[in-house]
């Protein structure tokens, strides 16, 4: 499969529509970043839209995270590379000018996830959690994030909720979203196509320099502190792997401190 079958681009209207198509799961090899980062780019620079939409093929998954199968068999650059896309994907979503909207059908785990909650909006198919459910998982698999995993659920959910996900690694549903009130829109899955399509198009025909500025305005406001998170979390994920007493952890901690007051 090509890099542009991997992460399929159409325009709908006035809106960019990005496709993961890696099936069964759309686990995230670095072809696949790759592409979603070039998809990204192209839906930011594309004078015909004003909304993007971002979703998966298929109904059972909407992405299984990283491919943990592939990276554990190729080399540390490639996983490096990996890791560096990652970034780049959150971050654009995050700063891009155009309001990015998430469908979600299905499971979203790690890096699945972090896509959901860098998303500006949400709109999930009221599934229950046998059927549909959430997980970030790195803590128990030793992998430590730096795509975004110690940021995404503290813009998204909260400093309590986001240490809940990330020091436990449980599963999590629907009705736990409800709750913190993450998603836009909830319907059922046989109707999710279609009213994300309204939801879209209507979204679509807000004045184009009301979208921008008001995405761009929050942007502006956090861009310093997301981009320093962003550092932060790569800087804690270079010494992760390394072993270190829990007095030299404190020394290492320290210091970040001082250079992140």
């Amino acid at each position: 499969m090509s890099n542009q079958d991997l992460c399929l681009y159409e325009v709908k209207g006035k809106v960019s529509v990005i496709t993961l198509n890696r099936p069964p799961v759309h686990a995230f090899s670095l072809d696949l970043m790759k592409a979603l980062n070039a998809r990204l780019e192209e839906a930011d620079k594309d004078e015909k839209t004003t909304i993007v939409l971002l979703k998966s093929s298929g109904t059972k998954v909407f992405s299984a995270g990283i491919d943990i199968k592939v990276s554990a068999d190729a080399s540390p650059d490639y996983f490096d590379e990996v890791k560096v896309y990652g970034r780049k994907n959150n971050q654009k979503i995050l700063t891009m000018r155009k309001p990015v909207v998430c469908q979600v059908q299905g499971t979203a785990i790690g890096y699945g996830f972090e896509l959901v909650m860098a998303c500006d909006l949400r709109i999930f198919a009221d599934r229950p959690i046998e059927e549909m459910f959430f997980r970030m998982p790195e803590i128990d698999i030793v992998i430590y994030p730096q795509t975004g995993a110690t940021i995404l659920p503290l813009l998204a959910f909260g400093l309590t909720y986001a240490k809940n996900i990330m020091f436990t690694a449980d599963n999590f549903g629907l009705e736990d979203l409800i709750k913190l009130n993450f998603p836009t829109r909830i319907f059922p899955l046989s109707e999710l196509e279609v009213e994300t399509k309204k939801f879209t198009r209507t979204l679509s025909k807000r004045l184009d320099s009301f979208l921008f500025l008001m995405k761009s305005s929050f942007t502006i406001m956090n861009n310093k502190y997301i981009e320093r998170w962003f550092d932060l979390e790569d800087e804690c994920g270079a010494i992760a792997y390394k072993k270190k007493t829990q007095r030299e952890l404190q020394e290492f901690i320290d210091e970040i401190y001082n250079k992140y007051p």
